[in-house]
């Protein structure tokens, strides 16, 4: 595998891939699925870690606000958990049509990981070709 170097300007840049917003969705949906039922807190923390973000914290008000479109979407329901003898919290559960996007994502996913190999090829293939 060819690594390239990385000018240090480049670090907060998307393209180092800190800032996998959309793929936050699907990995939701995949923990909420694994586990059945997660307050917010516990979703933020499980998606840590993931392989996805390798133990970098995600943005927890980036989560809320992406589990408050997928409720208001229909993929997730919220139910409010006064169990405890803290506030009451929100308790996230995948709905059918949640499952159904799942899949979709895994679909959308697969095909892009196959482009991107192909992607990856060529572009390894242009650059090295360009420094010879």
């Amino acid at each position: 595998m060819i690594k390239f170097s990385i000018k240090k300007k480049f670090n907060d840049c998307p393209c180092t891939g800190t800032n996998l917003e959309k793929l936050i969705h699907p990995a939701i949906l995949t923990l909420l699925f694994e586990d059945e039922e997660l307050h917010g807190y516990s979703i933020v923390q499980k998606l840590q870690e993931t392989y996805m973000l390798q133990g970098k914290k995600p943005d927890p008000s980036g989560v809320y606000r992406c589990l408050n479109q997928m409720e208001q979407g229909g993929y997730v329901t919220a139910i409010w958990d006064v169990s405890n003898s803290g506030p009451a919290r929100k308790l996230y559960k995948i709905t059918d049509d949640g499952l159904e996007c799942l899949k979709t994502w895994i679909n959308t996913l697969e095909s892009y990981h196959n482009s991107l190999g192909l992607f990856l090829s060529f572009a390894k293939e242009t650059v090295l070709k360009s420094q010879n």
